[in-house]
């Protein structure tokens, strides 16, 4: 487990170099890849409810910017878009491979 620490350390390096007051400059692009792996992920175990966590958690960091009517709508348009993608390419996974029971 120390070597994926190691790698998530790796990973993220670039990242602490670039930290603004706005946030990190393409953090969203990779926020979104993981959001759709963490929920292709849960449709293929069957757990349809702890998408909920994925969506509360995005949630929670932006709540602050929730409050401006254009961001939030543009927010909730993206989530939705990335949940449904994933979510859908998860379901037809499964029906074309069959339920997975880990």
């Amino acid at each position: 487990m120390a070597i994926l620490g190691i790698a998530i350390q790796m990973f993220l390096k670039p990242f602490s170099l670039k930290v603004e007051n706005s946030g990190i400059e393409g953090a969203g692009k990779y926020i979104g890849i993981f959001e759709r792996i963490i929920i292709f992920t849960l449709v293929l175990t069957n757990q349809y409810a702890a998408i909920s966590i994925v969506f509360g958690a995005k949630s929670i960091a932006r709540f602050k910017e929730l409050n401006s009517r254009h961001f939030a709508e543009y927010y909730l348009l993206g989530t939705f878009a990335s949940i449904s993608t994933a979510l859908i390419v998860g379901i037809i996974f499964k029906l074309l491979f069959g339920n997975f029971n880990f």
